[in-house]
């Protein structure tokens, strides 16, 4: 029985409430400094949370899964129609390798946690085996981990929820890293610099508004921008549909075969690839449309007022408060290797906090938080870089969780 006071399947008003809060978090971002330094990106996600928690919505809902569903593959063509392309595949190449260090920090992590947590939480080797998968390629992973070890179904409840609270807290501390003067003393943070010079020389009574000035945008413009982002959208998921039914995957297939049909199968890969192929091919007519940054931002905005929606703390305390120990300590080892060493390797702040967002929670979470940060020239790289994770991930977690097994 639902006791939250707008039930999951009253469409409309949950759909209203999420598009009002995120109208709210992008003017408060605009109007107030407090709340420019905060980001509305983290007021949004926060609000979210409190609305669950205190039981004015529901945790879940078929409007949630419509803006994961529809939503985030809208955004993500329309965030890259005025993206320097050319600068995408130099930057993935970079991105790759801190990319497969922060993995090694999901798997220490992940070691770590277990040998310290498996007396005390049953089932352990198996819920190490979908969070390892989980956080190198994100929610993919854990549905596909968690049906090769087939845990108990409240043991994988019971860690969605865990999942889902350390997720919120976890997105509110990337975005809130930039603004922390002890990193930015010690990190180089190209891209946070010129995102504040682009917001200072704009004029508005915080930088978030001067960055968002007002442009020209006409009725067509807005036509063109959601009409080519949905007719990308609907040829790329198709065509990585069928490209996933025809190439050979599985237990019985090598790890080649498995790589290829993970990469050329995934619907965001193949829609990355396929917009940028557009913007090489018609160039002028990209550079044409105005608006597409801006409606691709508000409809990214939607995504991050959903991210805090299922992170229930009273359900978490009440069913399995080690399980949230448990994954904590995965995400603080991930982070604290990505950040220490990236730092060594010589890597720009914001390349080590999208990648390691990329692990956590995978590309799309990536993705949204370079587009709400701003931080354009990484969103392609790391859309491209996070999927390897799909495919990486799912080894790692089927290795890790066999040997546990030994020790349960």
């Amino acid at each position: 029985m639902e006791t939250t006071l707008i039930k999951s399947d009253d469409l409309i008003t949950l759909w209203g409430i999420i598009v009002v809060w995120a109208a709210v978090s992008i003017y408060l971002e605009q109007r107030y400094k407090w709340a420019g330094k905060i980001s509305g990106a983290i007021i949004a996600l926060i609000g979210a949370l409190i609305l669950s928690n205190i039981g004015v919505i529901p945790t879940e809902s078929p409007v949630y899964d419509a803006i994961w569903a529809f939503i985030i593959p809208l955004a993500i063509p329309l965030l890259l129609f005025h993206v320097n392309f050319k600068k995408i595949w130099q930057e993935s190449g970079r991105l790759l390798i801190i990319f497969l260090i922060s993995s090694i920090g999901t798997v220490a992590g992940t070691i770590l946690s277990f040998f310290l947590l498996k007396n005390h939480i049953p089932y352990l080797d198996k819920i190490g085996a979908m969070m390892s998968g989980s956080y190198i390629g994100g929610g993919v992973n854990f549905a596909a981990m968690a049906a090769k070890f087939e845990p108990p179904g409240e043991m994988v409840s019971a860690t969605v929820v865990a999942d889902n609270l350390l997720m919120a807290l976890y997105f509110i501390v990337l975005m809130a890293i930039p603004s922390i003067q002890f990193f930015r003393k010690h990190f180089s943070h190209p891209h946070v610099l010129e995102v504040e010079k682009q917001e200072e020389t704009g004029e508005g009574r915080t930088l978030a508004e001067g960055f968002w000035k007002r442009k020209d945008i006409s009725l067509k413009d807005i036509a063109l921008s959601v009409g080519t982002a949905f007719f990308l959208v609907i040829i790329a998921f198709k065509l990585a549909d069928f490209l996933a039914g025809i190439l050979p995957s599985g237990e019985d297939v090598n790890f080649f075969f498995n790589l290829v049909s993970g990469l050329f199968g995934d619907r965001y890969l193949v829609l990355t690839t396929l917009t940028f192929l557009a913007l090489a091919l018609f160039p002028k007519y990209f550079e044409s449309i105005n608006g597409s940054q801006e409606i691709g931002t508000f409809l990214i905005y939607l995504f991050f007022v959903v991210i805090g929606v299922p992170a229930s703390i009273p359900l978490i305390i009440q069913s399995a408060p080690l399980l949230l120990i448990f994954v904590a300590i995965i995400v603080l080892l991930n982070m604290v290797i990505s950040l220490t060493v990236g730092k060594v390797l010589k890597y720009d702040l914001e390349e080590i906090l999208v990648v390691s967002n990329a692990n956590i929670g995978g590309p799309t979470t990536a993705a949204a938080m370079a587009i709400a940060k701003g931080w354009r020239n990484l969103i392609g790289p790391v859309l491209v870089v996070g999927t390897i994770g799909y495919i990486i991930g799912n080894y790692i977690g089927t290795t890790l969780g066999l040997w546990f097994a030994t020790f349960m």
